[in-house]
C-alpha cells in the first residue's frame, strides 16, 4: 500500500523550479492562488519522457492537469499543517544527489547535463522531495485505514470481469544453503599492507587521498569522485564504517583500517554538518583463490549428496552449515524483499539462483554453484526447490496476498478520486483557452471565465 501511495505522489510531483531563466513564459493554469506556467508543464513533460511515460492525449493538457491536481494536495497539506521531517528530507536529498552523480559520472557532468550549478540542483531536489513527502502524508490522511478481510477481498474479486482478474506467472519457493570460501591470510595481509602504504603517503603529504582513491579504490561509484561519498547520516553506512567515519576529527589524517562486509577501507574526513558527515574512502577487496572456491564446492557437493541420501535433512543442514543471516533462521527459505513473501517469479530471484532453479523439479537438490552478492563477494551455494505453482489466474486460495494488495490499491484510488472530485467543487480554476479540452481525467474542474 505504501508503495502505491509513494508512486502516486511521484506521478503528480515534479519540481517547477526547473524553468529556465530568460525564457518567454505564460500562465496556463491558475488553481486557487497558485499559477502553473507553460515552462512548468514543459519541464514536467521532459521529465516524463525520460521515464518513458506514454501520454493519453495532448501532453500539455495531461501534464497540466497532473500539476493542477498536485496543487489541490499541497493546498490541503498547508491547511492541515502537514510538516515534513527535515532530517529525513535532507537524507533523501543527499541520496538522490548521490544517485544522480553516479549516473552522470561526476558532479561536473551532472551540472553540465542539468545546465545548472550543484546548488540549484540541490534546491530543485529539496523542493521536489519536500512536496512529494507532503503529498504522501496528505494522501495517507485522505485514504486512512482500509479494512481488509478475506470475505471483502473475495467479494471484490467476484465482482471483477474475468478478463480483469490478474494472471499469475509461475512461482517458486526456494531453500538455500550458502558458504563463503576461505580467504588466504596472506591475501588479507597484502590488502592491509597496501592500505597502510596509501595512508602513509597521504599523511606524509606525498600524494592526495583523492588521487589514490581514483587510482586504487574498488568502490566504482565513489572512486571516480576521488573516494568522496557526499553528506550522509550514520544510518546510511554499515555500522563499522559509520563508527570510524563519525569518530574522525582531523581532515588531514587518515583512519585506521576498517573491515566491513564489503572489504577493507581507509577513510578521510572532509566535513561534518550536524548529524551528517562527508568522507572519502578507499576500498580494497581481498581476492578469493580458485583453490578455496574449488574446496568449498567439493564440501557442498558432499553435503548435497548426504541430503539426497536422507542422511541429513536440508533444514538441519541449513542450521549446521549455512552462513546466510537472512535465511538460516527460516529453514533456508528465501524471502522476496519487495513483497515479503516466500514465493518468487523466476525474474525476481537473484540471477545466479534463477539459472539453477529453471528446470528443477520440486524436492530436487541442486549441484553446488557460485553466486555474487550485492556487496561484491563470491560465495558458493546449493538450493532445494521447495514448491512450484504453475501459471494461473489469481484465486483467493493461492494468491490472497496479491489480491488483497489489488483490493487495497483500488479502495485507495476510489477514496482519493472522491476527495479530488469534492475538492474541485470548492476551488475555482482559470485555464488558458488553448489548454482547454473536454476529456480531462477529472472532469469536475470549475473553470472561472473572465468577464470582458
Amino acid at each position: 500500500m505504501n508503495k502505491y501511495i509513494l508512486s502516486f505522489c511521484c506521478l503528480l510531483t515534479f519540481c517547477t523550479s526547473m524553468a529556465q531563466d530568460n525564457v518567454i513564459d505564460r500562465v496556463e493554469w491558475v488553481v486557487g492562488d497558485k499559477s502553473i506556467l507553460r515552462s512548468d508543464i514543459e519541464d514536467a513533460i521532459k521529465y516524463w519522457k525520460l521515464q518513458n511515460r506514454r501520454f493519453d492525449g495532448d501532453p500539455y493538457s495531461v501534464v497540466g492537469e497532473d500539476l493542477a491536481v498536485q496543487e489541490l494536495f499541497l493546498h490541503q497539506a498547508a491547511i492541515d499543517s502537514v510538516e515534513v521531517n527535515e532530517t529525513q528530507l535532507m537524507r533523501q536529498v543527499d541520496a538522490q544527489i548521490e544517485e544522480y552523480v553516479q549516473r552522470a559520472g561526476s558532479k561536473e557532468k551532472l551540472e553540465e547535463y542539468q545546465k545548472m550549478p550543484m546548488r540549484k540542483i540541490r534546491e530543485m531536489l529539496y523542493d521536489n522531495l519536500h512536496n512529494n513527502n507532503m503529498m504522501y502524508m496528505m494522501r495517507q490522511k485522505i485514504v486512512g485505514e482500509i479494512k481488509v478481510s478475506p470475505s471483502l477481498v473475495r467479494r471484490y474479486v467476484e465482482s471483477l470481469p474475468q478478463d480483469s482478474i490478474p494472471f499469475i506467472q509461475e512461482q517458486v519457493e526456494v531453500q538455500i544453503i550458502t558458504a563463503e570460501p576461505a580467504i588466504n591470510l596472506d591475501e588479507i595481509d597484502r590488502i592491509k599492507e597496501e592500505l597502510r602504504d596509501y595512508a602513509e603517503r597521504v599523511n606524509s603529504g606525498e600524494t592526495s587521498f583523492s588521487t589514490l582513491a581514483l587510482l586504487y579504490s574498488e568502490d566504482p561509484g565513489s572512486a571516480r569522485r576521488g573516494g568522496e561519498l557526499g553528506f550522509r547520516g550514520r544510518g546510511q553506512f554499515v555500522p563499522e564504517f559509520a563508527t570510524a567515519a563519525f569518530n574522525l576529527t582531523d581532515p588531514s589524517k587518515v583512519s585506521k583500517i576498517v573491515e566491513t562486509e564489503y572489504g577493507f577501507h581507509i577513510i578521510q574526513l572532509i566535513d561534518k554538518r550536524g548529524d551528517r558527515v562527508n568522507v572519502r574512502h578507499i576500498l580494497r577487496k581481498p581476492r578469493v583463490s580458485t583453490e578455496s572456491i574449488k574446496q568449498m564446492m567439493l564440501n557442498l557437493d558432499s553435503l548435497a549428496r548426504e541430503i539426497r541420501q536422507d542422511s541429513i535433512t536440508f533444514e538441519d543442514a541449513v542450521v549446521m552449515c549455512s552462513f546466510d543471516k537472512e535465511t538460516n533462521n527460516n529453514h533456508g527459505i528465501m524471502f522476496n524483499k519487495e513483497t515479503g513473501a516466500s514465493r518468487f517469479q523466476l525474474q525476481d530471484l537473484p540471477v545466479d539462483v534463477a539459472r539453477v532453479v529453471d528446470g528443477m523439479t520440486v524436492g530436487e537438490v541442486s549441484s553446488p554453484f557460485t553466486m555474487r552478492l550485492d556487496n561484491g563477494k563470491t560465495i558458493c551455494a546449493i538450493i532445494k526447490l521447495k514448491s512450484k505453482v504453475d501459471a494461473h489466474k489469481a484465486n483467493i486460495k493461492d494468491d490472497y496476498e496479491v489480491l488483497k494488495e489489488i483490493y487495497q490499491r483500488k479502495m485507495g484510488e476510489d477514496r482519493t478520486n472522491e476527495w479530488i472530485r469534492e475538492k474541485q467543487k470548492s476551488i475555482y480554476v482559470r485555464l488558458n483557452g488553448e489548454a482547454k479540452r473536454e476529456d480531462f481525467k477529472y472532469p469536475g474542474w470549475v473553470f472561472y471565465e473572465d468577464k470582458k
